[in-house]
């Protein structure tokens, strides 16, 4: 079947939980999920494929082009509990018999062109929680569905006719709008006492009285009821209004997860765009309806970890006051996704709304430089430190090389370094000072990653990534926070500090004491401490380009766990610098 991104499908690999979107039992004999929403599918389902799955419990297929009629032969799955083809180009009639899939829990076909009447069989499914039929032609009258266990549904946006059973009227209108229906009332009790049709009480000036006093009272109650209304609308709006503003203010502060923070409202062809080679088989939904927590607020917006619904889990950061419009987003989107290195974190996918915008990279269980450093405090010792630099260095070299060498990253701070799977530091969040508002003044730690010129004119320039470079090189080594405070609340800025302590000659007092443990380093602690002062110096264009750092950091020391030299053989250890790191700083392009 024709689709748009590339599968990682083949006879010579093993399916159990190797091919994208395909699940596996615990034992990896029996396909029992496939999920393969907005992979660029079009044309109808071929027969005999699918309906192979007898254990297939989930089938995910929405957001494609996929055309023709309900496959017949699914017919096939009678395990089949999830079923998602909803936002595809199917037509004709549903299936007559849905009682075959007894299981069925979740049906989900809206968005699509069916047409016909909605079958009854949909009455037996016993298990059946949520049904979306919204936004096809389906005609008819809507079937009585007497089902307990149903919490979700939805008719919207048909040509439905008659009567909603009483059954469905727990359900809100507003899921029945865009069709002919009326809602079925409940007429009034006749009086076992009434005259007949027509035939007028006698009446009696007794009676008439009585009348006239009760009629006063109804009036006198109704209007003591209505000022108690009025005083109680008043308080609920007051409060509502509280309500939303503290709302507002949580909205603001990075308070609300991705899946609650964009509007399930959005237009439907604004939907998450992947890069090719990506493996990853959700769509915007699944975004949406997935688990989040705050990672943290960063310069240009708030980033989420999100679980999603087969546990794979991704980072999505949540820009905020873009100051481009959708077609340069998307341009600088396009370079960014292009970048392929093993010190760059690869953007995955991203999505452009009106009021949202969002990048989705992988997720790094290690968590950033910054995080380990000064928020889990975990021991890192020289070794790990070094590996970290290389590989930020690395990665920013290869980032320099695009748009014809002119490309700059512009947010270079320890809390956008990784550590990848070989424990080298990688590179996340590039490109993104091009397209965002211009940086505010600001005394927070991220200030002290920008260069005295970045401070002057709010713009970033290769020279200002080498420079916030040697600051995070300076926070490796000296294990302190760019800027930080004292016991007496004092406001230290590390470049300045370390500046007035080399030129006292108190050079091991810059050296984080957790590194006072590892022998034989002190030479090559002095060697990184003097590259990163080369970054850090005021003028621009004093400073060293990046992939001349990568060569000097090379030439400081390899990582030899196994065999490290001593200091009492450094001159024989210097004549194999080349092969410690590699020869060819750009080797890992992929």
């Amino acid at each position: 079947m024709p689709h748009s991104r590339a599968l990682n499908w083949n006879q010579t690999s093993p399916v159990s939980n190797n091919w994208t979107g395909v699940t596996c039992n615990a034992s990896g004999s029996r396909i029992i999920a496939v999920r393969l929403p907005g992979i660029g599918l079009h044309g109808p389902i071929p027969s005999n494929t699918i309906s192979h799955l007898s254990a297939l419990q989930v089938l995910s297929l929405r957001s494609n082009g996929i055309s023709g009629h309900f496959p017949s032969d699914f017919f096939n799955l009678r395990n089949l509990s999830f079923l998602y083809l909803q936002y595809n180009n199917l037509s004709g009639p549903l299936p007559v018999d849905f009682s075959v899939w007894r299981n069925l829990t979740i049906v989900n076909l809206s968005n699509n062109r069916f047409n016909q009447s909605i079958p009854s069989s949909l009455s037996n499914l016993t298990h059946l929680q949520a049904l979306d039929l919204a936004n096809n032609s389906l005609s008819g009258e809507i079937p009585d569905l007497n089902l307990p266990s149903l919490q979700q549904i939805n008719f919207s946006n048909n040509k439905l006719t008659g009567i909603v059973p009483k059954s469905l009227l727990r359900f809100p209108s507003s899921l029945f709008e865009g069709n002919n229906v009326s809602f079925e009332r409940i007429p009034p009790h006749p009086s076992h006492f009434g005259a007949p049709y027509g035939e007028p009480y006698p009446t009696s000036k007794k009676s008439r009285r009585l009348g006239e006093t009760v009629l006063l009272g109804i009036i006198i109650a109704c209007c003591i009821l209505a000022i108690v209304a009025f005083v109680f609308f008043v308080i609920v709006g007051c409060s509502r209004r509280k309500n939303e503003d503290v709302y507002s203010q949580k909205l603001q502060a990075g308070g609300m997860s991705p899946e609650k923070a964009v509007s399930r409202s959005q237009d439907a062809n604004n939907r998450l765009f992947f890069f090719e080679g990506c493996n990853y088989t959700f769509d915007l939904e699944d975004l949406l309806r997935a688990s989040a927590e705050v990672l943290g607020k960063g310069t240009y917006g708030f980033s989420y970890k999100v679980v999603l619904e087969d546990a794979t889990t991704v980072v999505v950061k949540r820009l905020k006051e873009v100051s481009v419009g959708k077609r340069e987003f998307e341009q600088q989107m396009e370079v960014v996704g292009s970048i392929r290195h093993l010190n760059v974190i690869e953007l995955k996918a991203y999505y452009y709304s009106k009021d949202e915008r969002l990048m989705v990279y992988d997720y790094y269980s290690q968590g950033s430089v910054s995080s380990i450093l000064h928020e889990t405090r975990t021991p890192l010792d020289w070794d790990a430190r070094m590996k970290i630099a290389i590989g930020e260095a690395r990665g920013i070299a290869r980032i320099h090389t695009e748009n014809g060498g002119k490309f700059v990253h512009g947010n270079i701070k320890s809390s956008n370094i990784f550590v990848n799977s070989q424990q080298y530091g990688s590179v996340s969040d590039l490109g993104l000072s091009t397209i965002m508002g211009a940086l505010a003044p600001s005394i927070s730690r991220a200030a002290g990653y920008r260069a005295p010129e970045v401070t002057d004119t709010r713009k970033a320039m290769q020279p200002s990534d080498v420079y916030s470079f040697g600051v995070v090189l300076l926070e490796l080594l000296t294990g302190k926070s760019p800027i930080h405070t004292t016991g007496g609340d004092e406001i230290i800025h590390l470049v300045r500090w370390v500046h007035s302590v080399v030129r006292e000659e108190w050079t091991a007092e810059v050296f984080d004491i957790e590194l006072t443990r590892y022998p034989n380093i002190e030479e090559e602690m002095v060697e990184m401490l003097q590259i990163a002062m080369t970054c850090v110096v005021r003028m621009p264009d004093q400073r060293p380009k990046i992939a001349d750092l990568v060569k000097m950091i090379e030439n400081v020391r390899v990582i030899e766990s196994e065999n490290r030299p001593s200091s009492g053989n450094r001159s024989e250890s210097s004549n194999h610098r080349q092969q410690r790191w590699g020869k060819n700083p750009m080797s890992h392009n992929e």
